[in-house]
């Protein structure tokens, strides 16, 4: 893993010891993702070391800590193809685009799979999580369901059962109902695991009063799952050291 600095210089618009500690609590949020870097407020001139740009030093408090959701907002359009644009707080998209395309040919690779194929590696997701116990059905005639496991909550554990639906386009309330039908009389809670996304109204029935309650797992959730338990991923995280200058140290006793 390599390490990098953040270098902060003295400007008369902030002062190293604010320009460090605003950037800090960025770092905290950005570790996992280019959001800090997509945002144009720092860059890195060579691997592993990260400077602070004159965009960066401008920012307030509320417009680095707004980042993070800007940039998941432009991801997610850019996902669906809905833009094309550098916002006005200038996140760079090339950044969001690196993010997409991985997940794109995550997505691609996943739906390249058989049906048999999605369903194990559906399981052996489920296991890395912490269910036990897990078993594939979905060759069995077992009405739609695909699998089910255990799962163990402190002293108490309950059966869940699984549904994987290899799809390119959204999936509606319809399916959630017939996969809550699937499982009547068999247990309390259901996962459905999708490539592709949810509507809204899926979304609601999902967690309809009266009715189990169905969990769902859409394609970005998926490859970020994927990427978490490391399947078919691989990641290398950069570490931010943050070096502040301490003036009153060279000042003459």
């Amino acid at each position: 893993m390599s390490s990098g600095i953040v270098r902060t210089s003295t400007s008369p618009r902030c002062s190293p010891r604010r320009t460090t500690s605003r950037w800090r609590a960025t770092s905290r949020t950005t570790d996992r993702s280019p959001r800090a870097r997509g945002s144009s407020a720092i860059n890195n001139s060579q691997r592993g070391v990260w400077t602070i740009t004159d965009k960066g030093r401008d920012l307030t408090t509320e417009q680095v800590a707004a980042i993070p959701a800007q940039y998941k907002k432009l991801l997610h359009e850019r996902r669906k193809g809905k833009s094309t644009e550098v916002p006005g707080n200038g996140v760079d998209t090339s950044e969001v685009d690196a993010d997409v395309d991985w997940k794109d040919g995550l997505l691609k690779a996943v739906t390249g799979m058989s049906p048999s194929g999605f369903e194990h590696l559906a399981k052996r997701l489920l296991r890395e999580a912490g269910f036990i116990q897990m078993r594939v059905t979905g060759q069995s005639g077992d009405g739609g369901i695909d699998g089910v496991g255990v799962y163990r909550l402190s002293l108490v554990s309950f059966p869940i059962y699984f549904q994987c639906k290899k799809w390119k386009g959204s999936v509606g309330p319809k399916e959630v109902r017939d996969f809550r039908g699937a499982m009547a009389g068999r247990g309390d809670r259901g996962l459905l695991i999708t490539t592709a996304t949810f509507t809204a109204e899926a979304k609601k029935e999902a967690n309809r009063d009266g009715a189990p309650p169905v969990d769902l797992i859409n394609g970005d959730r998926l490859c970020d799952l994927l990427k978490e338990y490391q399947m078919g991923v691989k990641t290398e995280r950069r570490e931010i050291e943050n070096v502040e200058l301490e003036p009153s140290f060279f000042t003459d006793a």
